[in-house]
């Protein structure tokens, strides 16, 4: 029997199995898709929140501002990008800059650092590309950008290297109370734990209506973006917010870690927990929102559009608590913006949590540290002799991106290692550029199949049924 089973591979879900990696604990980690961040985790803003949005006194504002404070450490822990930007509110009208004074006594109360009102000319000096009509903006310095598939996969490869468990492809079809716990029955089979930490994203109700009554609803709520090529990645140097609505911080133009600009997204609640398709109408929205904001985006330079979806629960708060009927049984649901930004400080107290009830030990021998090489960020010297111990190295195979063979390779067998061309792309970015993955997508493709031992026909793109070859044609 397990000590913990943790539902949900996503930043949430590995946040916690990192930090329950703390201690002496029997613990895993199911997720019904074959990798982990293939959920929210993969299609949000990746923001790092400063925190003066949430209402003083929730655990979304609470949350926001602990995780926040912890990035600087982790980033460099975890070797995953991350650069504290700020961020800018804008503002077109008087009513809004009142707004944006409200926004900055919320977030004081929240104990956000940083915070500063400012005029439209501070506003273009800051960010001369933002549209003439910005009447004035509150600063946050203490915001900024992430990878946010990069943490979860670094989140979750350092839980398994201090002894976690990953099951992949284990969907939890039911739950139900024995005397010592729980037995979670998956579609590969029966485990049995002592506790369990729900964090099944979208699905986190549904998972917790199996062993408790109904105490709150999830309902997806889409969002949806563009991706410019990087040609478009200096437009702005910092994240650029409209004011708020009662749908969520609006469409936000924010460089990303990785030199690009992304645009979105809007907000569209949904009944379908699978619909993450993308539509016309919705994404003429974000164009028009997006140029309202910065003046010069070339829209002919978008190299990819996609769409998330963003758990909304019915409480318009987090639910982080165990279960009032089912002992042992710890519901961190409705984990919605900020939630990636949440994570890290959510893991550290429901692992907390979990330690006491159990009455467990501290590991003394957890490792905190992860690293991977990216071979462009090496020095002339490093890269000469890192070829001369593997000539992979030296072979480019993405080259929009820059990625060579042997970062493909190392990112196959890793820990938590990639079995498909998206685990790939999430890992070392070869896909993510200009021409994504036209040119280095079958290239990867092979390199899956020599190094898993399987045909080109079974590699996939993403999930275990998004087959891309069927045969040869001659």
């Amino acid at each position: 029997m397990r000590d913990v089973v943790v539902v949900g591979g996503g930043i949430v879900g590995a946040s916690v199995a990192r930090e329950l990696a703390r201690f002496n604990l029997d613990v895993a980690v199911v997720e019904r898709e074959n990798d982990v961040s293939n959920g929210a985790s993969k299609a949000n803003s990746a923001i790092v929140h400063a925190g003066y949005d949430a209402e003083p006194g929730t655990l979304m504002a609470k949350y926001n501002v602990l995780g926040n404070a912890m990035f600087d450490k982790l980033s460099q822990e975890l070797d995953v990008p991350f650069k504290r930007c700020g961020s800018l509110v804008v503002a077109f009208a008087e009513e809004e800059r009142k707004h944006l004074k409200d926004l900055m006594e919320r977030g004081m109360e929240n104990g956000v650092p940083g915070l500063k009102l400012i005029d439209s000319e501070e506003a273009r000096v800051l960010e001369p590309n933002l549209n003439p009509e910005v009447r004035g903006a509150l600063l946050a310095e203490s915001a900024g950008i992430v990878g946010p598939w990069e943490l979860t996969i670094a989140m979750m490869e350092n839980a398994v290297e201090n002894g976690v468990e990953l099951e992949l492809n284990q969907e939890v079809i039911d739950i139900e109370r024995i005397d010592e716990g729980y037995r979670i029955q998956t579609n590969q089979g029966y485990l049995d734990t002592r506790m369990v930490i729900n964090a099944g994203g979208i699905y986190a109700d549904r998972i917790h209506n199996m062993v408790a009554k109904p105490t709150y609803r999830i309902r997806p709520r889409r969002g949806q973006y563009f991706v410019m090529d990087k040609s478009q990645g200096r437009l702005v140097g910092r994240v650029i917010f409209q004011c708020p609505t009662e749908l969520g911080k609006g469409v936000l133009v924010t460089p990303t870690v990785h030199g690009n600009l992304l645009l979105g997204p809007d907000a569209q609640d949904l009944t379908d927990r699978e619909d993450h398709a993308t539509t016309e109408e919705r994404l003429t929205f974000v164009r028009e929102q997006a140029v309202r904001s910065v003046a010069g985006i070339e829209l002919r330079d978008v190299i990819r559009d996609f769409a998330g979806l963003r758990a909304e629960s019915d409480r318009g708060d987090f639910v982080i608590e165990e279960a009032p009927d089912a002992p042992g049984f710890i519901d961190v649901g409705g984990i919605k913006s900020p939630g990636l930004t949440a994570a890290p400080a959510i893991g550290v107290d429901v692992a907390r949590m979990v330690a006491e009830r159990l009455d467990a030990q501290v590991n003394d021998e957890f490792n905190p540290e992860r690293r991977q090489i990216v071979f462009m960020e090496l020095s002339s010297e490093e890269r000469r002799e890192l070829i001369g111990r593997d000539p992979r190295y030296g072979r480019i195979i993405c080259r929009c991106e820059s990625i060579t063979e042997g970062e493909i390779v190392a990112s196959i067998h890793r820990k938590v290692g990639a079995i498909t061309v998206d685990g790939v792309k999430k890992r070392c970015r070869p896909g993510m550029g200009r021409c994504q993955g036209g040119f280095c997508g079958p290239r990867v493709q092979e390199i899956l199949a020599r190094e898993l031992h399987i045909s080109l026909e079974d590699v996939v793109l993403d999930r275990r049924d998004s087959y891309i070859l069927v045969g040869e044609t001659k």
